[in-house]
C-alpha cells in the first residue's frame, strides 16, 4: 500500500489535485482519507458555541482516529469513516466505508503537522498558492458549501484562517517531499505525482 499525504492552506486547491490525481488512474485503485471527516464531535456544545470553533487548529481534529484508520486499512482491514457537517458542527451517526485499495490519499491543511501520521506517508505533498488565491476560493466555497455570509468569511479569514495558517500549516511545508505551486492548475506536479504512483502501482501487481 502507497499512502501519500497531501497538505496545504484552505483554498489552496488540494481537492483538485486529489480529483485530478483519481480522474487519471485506474478506477477504485485510490481510496482518500479526508481531514475534515475527523474533526471532533460537538454535539456536547451548544450550537452558539459550535459556530466559534477554530476548525484551523490541530486540537479540532481527532488525529488518534485518523491514524487508528490509517493503520487499519495498512492491515487490509476496512474502516469505518466518520461523516462530519460544517452547518452543525457534529458527526453524523452514519459512516462511510472504506476499503483497503493499493494507494491512500489523506488530504487535509493540518496532516503534515502531526508526527505519527508523518511517518505513516511514503510520499509528502504541500500544496502551495498565494494568500489572495486562497481566500477567494475560500469565500466561495464557504458561502455556497457552509452557509456563511462575505462579512462572516472576512471576518473568520482574519480572526482564525489566517494566523493559524501562519501558525500551523505554512511551517509544514519543511515536511513536503513535493511542493506543488499554483494548486490544481500545476499540470506538470500533477503529472508527475500520477506517474509517481502508476510506477509504484506497478510494483504491486
Amino acid at each position: 500500500m502507497l499512502i501519500i499525504g497531501i497538505a496545504g492552506g484552505t483554498g489552496s486547491g488540494k481537492t483538485t489535485v486529489v480529483r485530478k490525481i483519481i480522474e487519471q488512474l485506474p478506477k477504485d485503485e485510490v481510496a482518500v482519507l479526508p481531514q475534515d471527516s475527523y474533526y471532533k464531535d460537538n454535539m456536547d456544545i451548544p450550537m452558539e458555541e459550535r459556530q466559534k470553533i477554530n476548525f484551523d487548529h490541530p486540537d479540532a481534529i481527532e488525529f488518534e482516529l485518523l491514524i487508528e484508520h490509517l493503520k487499519q486499512l495498512k492491515q487490509n482491514v476496512p474502516i469505518q469513516q466518520p461523516v462530519y457537517s460544517y452547518l452543525t458542527c457534529t458527526r453524523s451517526e452514519e459512516t462511510i466505508q472504506i476499503i483497503p485499495r493499493d494507494v491512500v490519499i489523506v488530504e487535509g491543511i493540518l496532516i503534515l503537522g502531526n508526527k505519527k501520521l508523518r511517518e505513516l506517508m511514503d510520499l509528502k505533498v504541500f500544496v502551495d498558492a498565494e494568500a489572495d488565491d486562497r481566500l477567494a476560493r475560500v469565500i466561495q466555497r464557504d458561502i455556497e458549501e457552509r452557509g456563511r455570509t462575505v462579512s462572516k468569511v472576512l471576518d473568520r479569514y482574519q480572526e482564525t484562517v489566517k494566523p493559524m495558517h501562519l501558525q500551523f500549516i505554512e511551517p509544514t511545508k519543511r515536511y513536503a517531499d513535493l511542493i506543488v505551486p499554483q494548486g490544481g492548475n500545476n499540470h506538470i506536479a500533477i503529472e508527475t505525482l500520477t506517474r509517481f504512483i502508476e510506477r509504484n502501482l506497478s510494483c504491486f501487481n
